[in-house]
């Protein structure tokens, strides 16, 4: 079963078990259900260096960059008309908005190279701009183009060798510069590693550190539970962040991080009403 399969079977295992989740859930059910046997057309391609990127990593540069991405506009435009389809199917409202986007698509109104290679440097000034130009949301343009370019990065990430970022210390992403999305404990010793927001790679990390802001004061990095499933939530009281965090000694070992976090949205709202914001 490959990765995005296995999203879908987990989604569809907590919304089977947890019956509240089953609406919330299923738009990213038929939006990985879309992405299933397409995660090599999305259009969008990196350059990773040659070698094994050993100087980057030293200089505490990821091993992709923005300047690494290109896109194949048509099958970049191809892939999202399709996923805009999805999105009008399942969405309740915003169709207005995807019908813009979708023209926009299709008549080639968009760099799209631009756009993504923005949205992997975080600089979402260059993405609302665009947004704005079209009369749609912000937030609604970067999660549809979040969606394909995520879906790129994983491809991408999963052929690396963790061996080739030995010694990185950052809370970031050494694969391509995303933050921390996720953490997971696992072994005999519980050992600490960062899950990417965007490709999902893990690396390890202090177990008593915030990834956002370094915080290593035990006083003031802690964590909650609720229920009695694998994953909790780490937060650090200096920069008011959460991180949720799998202890994978607990079960879920095998479920990819995007699954999970997708279904322990239960613990973002807990954390919110905390006054806890998630890492950026």
């Amino acid at each position: 079963m490959g990765r995005t399969a296995e999203k879908i079977a987990h989604l569809e295992s907590t919304a089977s078990s947890n019956p509240e989740y089953r609406e919330v859930l299923r738009p990213f059910r038929e939006i990985f259900a879309y992405v299933e046997g397409r995660e090599g057309a999305t259009g969008i391609r990196f350059a990773v260096p040659e070698g094994n990127g050993a100087e980057r990593i030293r200089g505490g540069l990821p091993l992709l960059s923005p300047e690494s991405l290109s896109v194949d506009p048509p099958a970049a435009a191809k892939f999202l008309s399709g996923l805009l389809d999805v999105l009008r199917a399942v969405g309740k409202e915003g169709g207005e908005a995807l019908d813009r986007l979708g023209r926009a698509v299709a008549d080639g109104e968009l760099d799209l190279a631009a756009l993504y290679a923005a949205c992997l440097a975080r600089k979402r000034d260059v993405v609302e701009a665009a947004a704005k130009a079209l009369g749609i949301p912000g937030p609604l343009l970067v999660f549809v183009l979040e969606i394909p370019l995520k879906t790129a990065l994983e491809g991408v990430a999963e052929g690396f060798d963790p061996s080739r970022f030995e010694g990185w210390k950052e809370g970031y992403c050494p694969a391509c510069g995303s933050r921390a999305g996720m953490d997971e404990l696992s072994g005999e010793e519980g050992r600490r590693r960062l899950s990417c927001s965007a490709c999902f790679f893990r690396w390890p990390y202090p177990r008593i550190r915030c990834p956002y802001c370094g915080n290593e004061d035990p006083g003031t990095v802690s964590y909650f539970t609720a229920g009695d499933g694998p994953v909790r939530v780490g937060v650090c009281r200096k920069c008011s962040r959460y991180i949720k965090t799998r202890d994978a000694r607990l079960g879920n070992a095998s479920v990819p991080m995007e699954a999970e976090d997708l279904a322990t949205l239960h613990l973002d709202l807990l954390a919110g009403r905390e006054g806890f914001e998630r890492g950026k």
